[in-house]
């Protein structure tokens, strides 16, 4: 009897050659397929630098597969979505069976189960193994559960997997979170000397995708003269040792540090990598282990750093499928304001915006304070519609894919969900930002003007928008304090306020 032949599909985000997609892979009969896909970039408006990356880092997985001798059918920019691309295939060779890890988007996970429902072929859709917390884990820890926060998920995955724990479970260094510690502005005269974080040259192939990108998505948003992102394991394991070697020491205490020229700061610059599946998020938590015994680093910089791969990275995982579709849907506030043109361009006066989305423009990248509060911070109190920013993020960062995406910008950065994983709003004026950075030195507008042509539109849409929700926050231990400065204003001036709301709200092209 002839063997029986399987088809594994090998999405984008998934290029690991001992992942769960190739287990058990049959050299005799089965294939391997990978699918560049030209509307895949295209139903949101991909930046060109997050397409040069998963294309350059798909062809040389491509070469990787084609070295250990698996049998490979790559299919170069077809004009068709992957689903009908691969329905095309399977209807052409007749196969029957196909293999594939969930895909991280859950649009595309139901149009691959549908396809297989339609076309009448057994279908497996193998978990993720590249996390540390599966699905029914997950699911069992939510399970009766009314709110779901970070901090008590986090405390179990240190315990389970027995990391920055003690013989008897209790928390190395005496406290579970150093979070507070890690909040520290750079210096007033800026930050000083910071070593640049590992940055490859583009290789023929790289150089070869670039072009096709440059002519194939020429008026797709963002910059491709600085592509220098890690496209292969090597070199991601290269980012990984460069970065704890030389960054990682100052990286817990500025974290969430800003400075004008200054994308990456002490960042690792390694989601990009982690999330297409060059590097596995165990043996990066290792090695930052082994250097913090190696270097005797501050605990605050280990844990601040661990905790975002162990705790929030593995946190929003969970609760994209655990939420899917609705999260995608929610509107808590019910904004609907669009989109204003310049998060496409930059060209907006002022500092913070124009540096935050310039330099997203020009690398893909963007650190994680510079999209939850100056991004997404003035998305939320400007009141644009959250599927519109969600759509912006998704389509702007090279890391962006929908499961860490989607929760990040519509559960954090916009509350559209109601803080069904998070406390409070993340709402600030532009105080924040100036105690944050340098943006408000260079800036025509005043972070602490709240009303009237001078300005800072942060700062007066967020009084507005404590006037506005006032009840809300005062009902909210956590955002009690915040509406009680409201007393200090008094009502001409919120009145004012309100007023002047209203005008940047109706000339936000012009902001």
């Amino acid at each position: 009897m002839k063997p029986l032949k399987k088809l594994v599909l090998i999405l984008g985000d998934q290029l690991d050659e001992n992942g769960a997609a190739l287990r058990d892979f049959d050299f005799k009969v089965d294939e391997v397929v990978m699918i560049e896909s030209i509307p895949e970039a295209q139903y949101v408006w991909s930046h060109k630098a997050k397409i040069a990356l998963f294309l350059s880092a798909m062809r040389h997985f491509a070469g990787r597969l084609k070295e250990l001798k698996y049998p490979l059918c790559y299919i170069q920019s077809s004009p068709l979505s992957i689903v009908e691309t691969l329905k095309d295939k399977i209807v052409r060779e007749q196969i029957t069976h196909l293999i594939c890890i969930e895909p991280g988007e859950f649009r595309l996970k139901l149009e691959i189960e549908e396809l297989a429902k339609d076309l009448s072929i057994c279908l497996e859709i193998r978990e993720d193994d590249h996390f540390f917390c599966s699905h029914q884990d997950f699911n069992d820890w939510a399970a009766g559960k009314k709110e779901f926060r970070l901090e008590y998920f986090y405390r179990l995955m240190r315990k389970t997997h027995h990391i920055l724990v003690d013989a008897d479970g209790n928390p190395e260094g005496g406290q579970w979170n150093f979070d507070q510690d890690n909040r520290k502005p750079y210096p007033k005269k800026g930050p000083g000397i910071i070593e640049t974080p590992a940055l490859f040259e583009p290789d023929a192939i790289t150089q070869e995708v670039i072009e096709f990108v440059k002519h194939n998505y020429e008026k797709h948003p963002g910059a491709l003269d600085d592509f220098r992102w890690p496209v292969t394991r090597a070199q991601a394991l290269e980012a990984l040792h460069y970065f704890i070697e030389y960054r990682l020491r100052h990286f817990g205490v500025f974290q969430d540090a800003m400075w004008t020229d200054t994308p990456f700061g002490w960042h690792s610059i390694l989601s990009s990598s982690l999330n297409l599946k060059l590097l596995n998020p165990r043996e990066v938590i290792a090695a930052v282990l082994q250097a913090s015994q190696k270097y005797a680093l501050e605990i605050s910089s280990v844990e601040g750093f661990i905790r975002q791969i162990l705790g929030w990275r593995e946190f929003v995982r969970g609760m994209y499928y655990l939420d899917m579709p609705k999260l995608a849907q929610d509107n808590f506030y019910e904004h609907h304001r669009a989109l204003p043109n310049w998060y496409w361009t930059a060209q907006t006066h002022m500092s913070c915006m124009k540096d935050a989305i310039g330099q997203t423009l020009r690398y893909g990248y963007a650190h994680h304070i510079q999209r939850l509060m100056v991004t997404g911070n003035f998305a939320l109190l400007a009141e644009i519609l959250p599927a519109d920013v969600c759509d912006w993020y998704l389509a702007i960062y090279v890391d962006a894919i929908e499961w860490v995406e989607l929760p990040n910008t519509a559960g954090m950065a916009l509350f559209a969900n109601g803080g069904r994983f998070t406390s409070k709003p993340y709402i600030a004026s532009g105080a924040y930002i100036k105690r944050m950075s340098n943006y408000c030195e260079s800036c025509k507008y005043k972070p602490d003007i709240r009303f009237g042509e001078m300005a800072c539109p942060v700062t007066t849409l967020y009084w507005n928008f404590l006037i506005k929700h006032r009840t809300q926050f005062e009902s909210n231990p956590r955002t009690r304090l915040m509406t009680a400065n409201l007393r200090r204003i008094s009502d001409d001036d919120q009145a004012s306020i309100v007023s002047h709301a209203e005008y940047v709200l109706n000339h936000l092209n012009d902001l």
